[in-house]
């Protein structure tokens, strides 16, 4: 296996696609939308894919309600975003983390009948004021401790349904004035502002089996490079301050804050620290040029990928229509204002 994820350019496999694989063997594929249309086409897509790399391979998706929700009607329910599950903890905490945890149940339900058993999600992203909105409600609050217990809700849902959560974006991106997926945003905040506040929210988080990486730039850290290509941050900040031991992948590797050709941007994220390179577009050049500088899973990233995967469990038991009431009536008159977070 080489250590990088895969997207692909549509609904189907190409033979094209299919010959890079089987020679490239990426560790795992990621869906968007574009991959999107029918259950059972999807199936066939995701059954192809692990058919030509030769092993129950992860599937991954962002798949966190709201704005970022890869599947939707009219095959699939919509789900709330963040801010709604932060909106209902103020007002009940119980009841906040109650609805995170049975969504995210429900969401894993969605995506275990699929073959899907990764979600990017949850995100413990603190947003501050004048920050870009690209976080915004997709975040679970503006308190580290409430983000952190809704988020944790969140995972646990996930996993109770047979599905791997990915804690995004480490060490937070809550702060960032700029949108990663076009330039790259710098946050001069203080290293004490920081701790106290960006990487707490992540700290309780720290024992969950997959993590992403910000695109993002902390210079009271490392004024030159984002975390994603950060030894520094990965080493002193992502797995020493926020103690996260899991498997560390990148954000996408093809965003356009970060600079150099997509083969120096994938060796950089790896010797940085990053046990996986993440890349989304389905560009078939650009996947054989990420493809040609990820090296073999080996060693500790090797071993920390097996442990994500070893984490997989069956779906528990769940009464889907019982459940997906009780959720909609947990949720009921909740609407977070547009932006909210």
């Amino acid at each position: 296996m080489r250590a990088f994820i895969t997207g692909l350019s549509g609904p189907s496999l190409t033979a094209a696609e299919r010959q890079f694989i089987q020679e490239a063997d990426p560790w795992g594929l990621i869906l968007f939308k574009r991959n999107v249309t029918t259950p059972d086409a999807l199936r066939r897509l995701i059954g192809d894919f692990r058919d030509a790399v030769g092993r129950h391979a992860p599937i991954l998706i962002d798949q966190e309600g709201g704005r970022v929700q890869r599947l939707g009607p009219p095959h699939w329910p919509i789900y709330p975003p963040g801010a709604a599950y932060g909106a209902l903890f103020d007002r009940d905490p119980s009841s906040g983390l109650a609805a995170a945890r049975l969504g995210a149940r429900l969401i894993a339900d969605d995506l275990a009948r699929l073959g899907i058993d990764v979600d990017c999600a949850p995100i413990a992203d603190v947003p501050v004021g004048g920050a870009d909105p690209i976080i915004g409600d997709r975040a679970y609050g503006t308190e580290p401790a409430k983000v952190a217990a809704i988020a944790g809700a969140f995972a646990a849902g996930l996993m109770e349904g047979g599905v791997l959560p990915v804690l995004k974006h480490l060490p937070g991106h809550g702060r960032a004035t700029a949108d990663s997926h076009h330039r790259l945003p710098v946050v001069t905040a203080d290293l004490a502002s920081l701790e106290a506040r960006d990487f707490a929210a992540f700290r309780p988080l720290r024992g969950l089996p997959m993590g992403m990486t910000a695109h993002v730039v902390f210079s009271a850290v490392d004024p030159v490079a984002p975390a994603t290509t950060s030894a520094n941050i990965v080493a002193n900040v992502i797995r020493d301050s926020i103690g996260f031991m899991g498997l560390l992948m990148s954000d996408d590797i093809s965003m356009g804050a970060l600079s150099g050709s997509l083969g120096d941007r994938t060796e950089a994220a790896v010797a940085a620290g990053c046990d996986v390179v993440l890349h989304c577009n389905g560009s078939m050049p650009e996947m054989v040029e990420v493809a040609q500088q990820a090296p073999v899973l080996r060693g500790a990233a090797a071993q920390r990928a097996e442990a994500a995967l070893a984490a997989r469990k069956p779906p528990a038991p769940l009464d889907v229509a019982a459940s997906r009431t009780k959720f909609l009536q947990l949720m009921h008159g909740i609407q977070p204002a547009a932006g909210s977070a």
